[in-house]
């Protein structure tokens, strides 16, 4: 069948979805109560559903009241029952997938169910939900005459007691329907290569010589292998390897510090940029319009989100309210239920809405991943928007940053003492450390205030890091690959020090 008919028809298929999504655009609130029931009534017979009497569950109040939000050390001894071989222990179905992963930096590693509704209503569905939208509004994409290249992560499927575990992105390759495998590349063998600098070059080779239309993948390792693919093939931009390219979709990372980057090397105004929000625990959100930082919550798939207002976040204030009760421009900590038998879980990362008519969101940052150390509610947004405006003004390029507190010290003020490496570095580092401060204050009121007259914060203090600095610090802990992310700011400065002491190696 010619490729341009195979074009037409997968388009026309994905977008029959899009009345679906207009359900759950005009009752939204409806969409979600519907769902919480019909997750709790297929719970009721598992251990979970005893103990919390779902069977007498009939409202969202009476939930709320008898199960406690959860993190993932609450859920650990259940988990480890089923990875065991025991079922139906949080979920009404037998659950063989555990998708592996340590978070951003923590040793301990986290085993997170992914149920076999998960995989079809939740990761996939968003995928396909996915091209529904970007099809919806590119009319004349050719998508489907090309392929799509994949960077995920870099581990293999392991077997324990007849249950599996992996990164998610080797769960959903081994687990891809025959649409998805037949217009992806690379091939799933080199996808799920462990080896990172192996893997890169086998990238490289399979790739180049496709008729690639999109690649999706977080910015930052999907820059190292396009920039190794450009140097391979000796070429200035991406478009002199496939004409046909029309659109990156990312997630993972904020793609702030890295659009200039990619301006360089996909140097055409129509090319189009498209986010995702999901991870481990689901698929969660969409860019839905073009040219938009707003993502669409996707509200049926089988996920049912709650938040927590970050002003009273981890306080005896604290309190969980449902979709119905969210303000716009405020942070929230994220709480899900899922499909997958993750009972309020608190995913860890903050969102704020932009939209409430749809519910629009833009992701903030980590819940341990700020920095509050003075009262400033330092978020990743903050830094992320503050360095993407710096390098503009400054003309330089950035390729991975963290940042910390120095404490006060007696009479000495505080500070944030930030290490960045530099794809281009700047001409006056003076003049970008004084440009960085007065951006993160136009964006953050609270640090402006402490800024003050230097009254409580000291100007921030910047590391300009050797080359390669960040890349051997993942390296040495083993997260090499398309799913591991640095973290960008904390309370406490380990992570910083851990830079530091491998920079003077």
């Amino acid at each position: 069948m010619p490729l341009p008919i195979i074009n037409s028809i997968a388009s026309w298929v994905l977008k029959q979805r899009i009345h679906q999504i207009e359900l759950f655009l005009k009752y939204p609130n409806e969409v979600q109560e519907e769902l919480l029931m019909n997750l709790i009534r297929q719970s009721e017979n598992t251990v979970i559903g005893k103990q919390y009497d779902f069977a007498n569950v009939r409202t969202y109040h009476t939930f709320q009241e008898r199960v406690p939000i959860s993190h993932y050390e609450d859920l650990e001894p259940l988990i480890e029952r089923t990875r065991k071989g025991e079922q139906f222990v949080f979920w009404h179905q037998p659950i063989k997938w555990f998708a592996k992963s340590s978070g951003t930096t923590n040793a301990k590693s986290k085993f997170i169910p992914v149920s076999s509704e998960a995989l079809e209503n939740c990761h996939y569905k968003g995928s396909k939900d996915l091209l529904c939208m970007y099809l919806n509004n590119n009319e004349n994409s050719q998508l489907f005459t090309g392929k799509s290249l994949r960077l995920g992560g870099s581990k293999q499927l392991y077997e324990d007691n007849n249950t599996f575990f992996g990164d998610l992105s080797a769960i959903l390759i081994d687990n891809m329907p025959f649409w998805a495998e037949f217009s992806s590349t690379p091939s799933s063998k080199t996808s799920l290569m462990s080896e990172w600098e192996t893997k890169l070059m086998a990238i490289v080779n399979e790739t180049k010589v496709e008729n690639v239309t999109s690649f999706a993948g977080v910015p930052s390792w999907m820059m190292v292998l396009l920039n190794k693919l450009l140097e391979e093939t000796r070429n200035e931009n991406l478009f002199q390897i496939w004409p046909n390219l029309e659109v990156y979709f990312h997630g993972g990372v904020s793609f702030e510090p890295y659009r200039e980057q990619y301006k360089k090397i996909l140097p055409k105004n129509d090319f189009k940029y498209y986010e995702i929000y999901n991870a481990s625990e689901g698929f969660f959100a969409i860019q839905d319009q073009n040219g938009s930082n707003d993502l669409l919550l996707m509200l049926d798939y089988g996920i049912f989100y709650e938040f927590i207002p970050m002003e009273t976040f981890g306080t005896s204030e604290q309190k969980v309210i449902r979709l119905a009760e969210v303000e716009l421009h405020k942070n929230y900590a994220v709480v899900i239920t899922t499909n997958s038998g993750l009972w309020r879980y608190l995913i860890g990362d903050t969102v704020r809405f932009t939209s409430l008519n749809p519910y629009r969101i833009r992701i903030t940052g980590r819940t341990k991943h700020h920095i509050n150390v003075f009262g400033e509610e330092l978020m990743v947004e903050n830094t992320d928007m503050a360095i993407a405006k710096t390098c503009q003004l400054t003309n330089t390029e950035v390729i991975d940053y963290t940042v910390a507190p120095i404490f006060m010290n007696g009479k000495e003020k505080g500070a944030h003492e930030w290490i960045i490496e530099f794809k281009k570095k700047p001409e006056c580092l003076e003049r970008f450390s004084q440009l960085l401060d007065e951006n993160i204050q136009s964006l953050n009121s609270d640090y402006e205030a402490k800024r003050y007259n230097n009254m409580t914060l000291n100007p921030l203090k910047i590391n300009v890091a050797r080359e390669n600095l960040f890349y051997d610090w993942l390296k040495q802990k083993d997260k090499l690959g398309g799913q591991n992310k640095i973290p960008r700011l904390s309370n406490s400065r380990e992570y910083l020090e851990n830079l530091l002491s491998l920079q003077k190696m």
